[in-house]
């Protein structure tokens, strides 16, 4: 995320220093024009699937509404199911889309404005009550939307397994295990995530 980051994991974590001078600068960069709601919906979207599936199918429901660079929540919560499940959500996608929809009106998923000035744990407190929402779908929020610098999805696959390749471990690290050696890593375990997927390009 910034030089002042990488100086600070190169000194506390040799092994971690060897995976960013092969890999290069940090090229993280949020979007951060991109709504709380709009976020979501491209979150859940990717749950599940590989990237070029997820890819397609959003841009199919987008092309759902052929005047709009993407779907207002008062748009989705209009389009009847059968539409969406013909453009590839599963049924269960569908739902979470429309309640992300109805809690973005009801003002549950906050405004960009408002959603800058709640801190992490408001924000996943917050927005895990909406259907579908768990906390990695808001740890990628955090990370790629808001760019908040100490988020570690410590449950992601790719995290866990760049950990165990960059560290020679012959199993991938438990969430709690991952946690705690992440302490020396504060407060940019962002830009330590960024680097573990980059890792399992490298290694693997």
């Amino acid at each position: 995320m910034t030089p002042e980051a990488v100086q600070h994991l190169v000194r506390s974590d040799k092994t971690l220093a060897r995976i960013i001078r092969k890999v290069g600068p940090c090229r993280l960069t949020p979007k951060k024009r991109r709504s709380p709601f709009e976020a979501l919906v491209q979150s859940v979207a990717h749950q599940q699937l590989n990237g070029t599936a997820a890819t397609t199918i959003l841009r199919r429901v987008i092309a759902l509404y052929p005047h709009r660079r993407f779907p207002l929540p008062e748009d989705l919560l209009r389009t009847p199911d059968e539409h969406l499940r013909g453009a590839g959500l599963s049924r269960a996608k569908t739902a979470s889309l429309k309640d992300i929809a109805a809690k973005t009106i009801q003002g549950v998923v906050p405004t960009a404005r408002r959603i800058a000035k709640m801190s992490d744990a408001e924000i996943l407190e917050r927005l895990t009550t909406v259907r579908g929402v768990g906390p990695w779908t808001v740890e990628m929020l955090l990370m790629f939307t808001l760019g908040r610098p100490d988020v570690l999805p410590v449950t992601d696959y790719g995290v866990r397994r760049g950990f165990a390749l960059a560290y020679g471990l012959g199993e991938l690290p438990t969430p709690c295990e991952l946690l705690n050696h992440g302490e020396k890593w504060r407060p940019h375990r962002t830009t330590v995530a960024w680097y573990l997927w980059r890792a399992v390009e490298l290694l693997q």
